[in-house]
């Protein structure tokens, strides 16, 4: 597996709007071309308007970024076993992954005990760009602010645990969008509609280590890891805060990373206890993973040249090994990460089967149709052998000709 960082982009609004097309651009351009972009549903799950979210979103793309997008649908954990596989395997497969509006909670709570975490990581180790707008950008961070419990609810002020992707990162951090917003008019709603009162008791919730990562409406922070830089894009700033305290980044600004990360570190005198971090370089491949890959590699490779006894053979193979290797009690997660390779299999010819035609005469008929045009001309023609030619060759292929005085007519071999 290569550990080739990718982009991480934070959004606090406006991710379909004009303002952000030069950022989608921009992050677009920085990937292999072509590019394999999907939409996660998931924080608006709940909304009866989901699939519409998705289709403007998929417009946008279309016609603001000449690039195609597909969905990713997990709309919750009630879904299917096999709509949750499908909606994986697209993930995995993704460079370009986007989620947006919704409703924060409402995502970690269908996302937990689910693997999309962990291919949203894995996804971005191997170079992916992961774009995270609005109710999403929430989810990022150690802790998430529950907005739609406080703010529409009335519930008391409090933090949730986040999905804390940026904490494995390295940045011990809260997310923030709508940073400036003043759709309150007459009251604060700044800060994501809790204003600053409120912001002010959040904070005081916080470990002492964690920081506020505060992001302005139709503004992204671009976390850059192959550049190791960060960069402010769009219309507004991004505010970095602690303990009241506040470093404000304006649009066009570039810093590099480590500096970035330095901020979000208090000196060793002030910090109570470091987060345990996961390492972005992977160890040396044991021959188990090694074996899992070459099985996936075969898979994809067959599939491609449709032979289906061989990924047959491929897919018995390896639950034989899997098998095996909880017989002999090798490292769980190893076997773990085996069995989800191999429900990617099973998903993919799931997928390959939807794919395929359903009405086979249907598809056939055109071009059998021009055939029995061609031999008709040549029996006109008295080329016998050529036309009885054709007739037999379809006869191997078990596709019956019978001549009538109406025409020839076909069907296939009982």
């Amino acid at each position: 597996m290569s550990t080739r960082r990718g982009i991480i982009a934070i959004m606090g609004s406006g991710e379909t709007t004009d303002s952000m097309v030069r950022v989608h651009r921009y992050l677009l351009q920085r990937l292999t071309q072509p590019v394999k972009a999907v939409f996660i549903d998931t924080p608006a799950g709940f909304q009866m308007n989901a699939d519409d979210l998705f289709d403007k979103a998929r417009e946008y793309f279309q016609k603001r970024l000449n690039q195609r997008l597909k969905q990713a649908s997990f709309i919750s954990r009630g879904i299917s076993t096999y709509e949750a596989e499908k909606a994986y395997q697209a993930l995995r497969e993704a460079d370009y992954i986007f989620v947006g509006p919704g409703s924060p909670t409402y995502a970690l709570k269908n996302w937990s005990g689910t693997l999309i975490p962990q291919i949203i990581f894995e996804r971005v180790q191997n170079g992916a760009c992961f774009i995270a707008a609005s109710a999403a950008a929430l989810t990022l961070g150690r802790f998430t602010l529950p907005v739609y419990e406080i703010y529409k609810v009335g519930d008391e002020l409090h933090w949730v645990p986040g999905m804390n992707l940026l904490g494995k990162l390295g940045l011990d951090i809260v997310v923030i969008p709508h940073w400036n917003n003043a759709e309150g008019g007459t009251h604060d709603t700044r800060f994501c509609y809790m204003g600053k009162p409120r912001l002010v008791q959040l904070e005081a919730l916080l470990p002492d280590e964690t920081h506020i990562l505060g992001i302005d409406e139709h503004t992204a922070c671009i976390l850059d890891f192959p550049a190791g830089e960060v960069l402010i894009r769009g219309i507004g700033g991004v505010t970095l805060r602690h303990r009241g305290t506040q470093k404000i980044f304006n649009e066009g600004g570039t810093i590099s990373l480590e500096e970035f990360k330095s901020m979000t570190q208090l000196s060793s005198g002030e910090r109570r206890e470091d987060l345990p971090r996961i390492s972005l370089t992977e160890p040396a491949a044991e021959p188990f993973r090694q074996q899992v890959q070459s099985f996936k590699e075969s898979f994809e490779r067959y599939l491609r040249e449709h032979k289906g006894d061989a990924l047959i053979n491929v897919l018995i193979s390896l639950d034989k090994m899997i098998w095996k290797s909880c017989r002999e009690f090798e490292d769980e997660e190893r076997i773990s990460q085996a069995r989800e390779v191999l429900r990617g299999m099973i998903v993919q010819l799931g997928l390959r089967f939807d794919e395929a035609p359903k009405d086979v005469p249907s598809v056939l008929a055109p071009i059998l149709d021009i055939l029995l045009e061609v031999r008709d001309k040549l029996r006109s023609a008295k080329q016998w052998e050529i036309a009885d030619h054709i007739r037999e060759r379809l006869t191997q292929a078990g596709i019956i000709i019978q001549d009538t005085p109406q025409g020839p007519h076909w069907h296939f071999k009982t």
